[in-house]
């Protein structure tokens, strides 16, 4: 068990958040038929920007790290209103944004997931909880759009490189490495999986059944081959007599 969680100065959650919020604000750019209105693309922006750690300490029973400040709400609504009214200048920075957010899932899942083992957790549910915390606000953001997961499908591996991470944090402080050096490296495996996978198009395979399911050999039997016979009556000492005909010894057969 560690005694403190891996922190970043306020200013990177607050500017992690708005990140998170101006992705929020572009991928809702989509739907221009469900017709949002500005509180909509608004609320989408929040529930992007700090939805994961807001899954997070609610899991943790503690009060989010959102309420505890004034910033991280006007930053989530005016990057996501940003967002909306400058998609064309935004999407020329698609490479950006993109390694922004692989940084900002990085630093989400490492903050998750030192955060939970400080409080007691085991690791497996530590990393669970890193993971939320990661890819926590694509969820909300897909479930206010009525949309698919997105995370669900096949793309390139945004929760995989979270679950990637957030491993390594756990692992690494069970072995003793100091919670910060943990973290960093937690963050580097995230950040360096999601910008390889989307650089190369990696993703998991689709869905499949066997077609096909080979049949397991039957072993033989032992001893098939062999006919039963009925046990023998013991003879008595000096008797000629066949068990197929029993005649009394020295009696003439007719």
């Amino acid at each position: 068990m560690i005694t403190a969680a891996f922190m970043i100065p306020p200013w990177a959650d607050v500017l992690a958040v708005g990140i998170g919020a101006l992705q929020g604000a572009l991928f809702a750019g989509q739907f221009r038929s469900r017709r949002l209105d500005l509180l909509g693309v608004a609320i989408v922006g929040i529930a992007t920007g700090f939805g994961g750690g807001l899954l997070r300490d609610i899991l943790l029973s503690q009060v989010p790290a959102a309420l505890n400040s004034n910033w991280y709400l006007p930053v989530a609504v005016v990057a996501a209103l940003l967002g909306m009214l400058l998609e064309r200048v935004f999407s020329k920075l698609n490479a950006v944004i993109t390694t922004l957010d692989a940084l900002t899932i990085g630093l989400f899942g490492a903050i998750g997931t030192t955060k939970a083992l400080s409080l007691g957790m085991p690791a497996v549910p530590a990393v669970f909880v890193g993971v939320l915390s990661a890819v926590g606000g694509s969820i909300l953001r897909d479930l206010l759009l009525n949309s698919p997961i997105a995370m669900m499908y096949v793309g390139s591996l945004y929760a995989v490189a979270a679950i990637l991470g957030t491993s390594a944090v756990a692992i690494l402080i069970t072995l003793g490495v100091p919670v910060f050096v943990a973290a960093i490296i937690g963050v580097a495996v995230t950040f360096g999986v999601r910008v390889l996978a989307v650089l190369f198009n990696w993703s998991l395979p689709e869905q499949r059944r066997l077609e096909r399911i080979p049949r397991i050999p039957r072993l033989p039997h032992i001893g098939t081959g062999w006919a039963r016979r009925s046990p023998r009556s013991p003879r008595a000492p000096g008797s000629t007599a066949s068990p197929a005909n029993p005649t009394s010894p020295g009696k003439p057969r007719r």
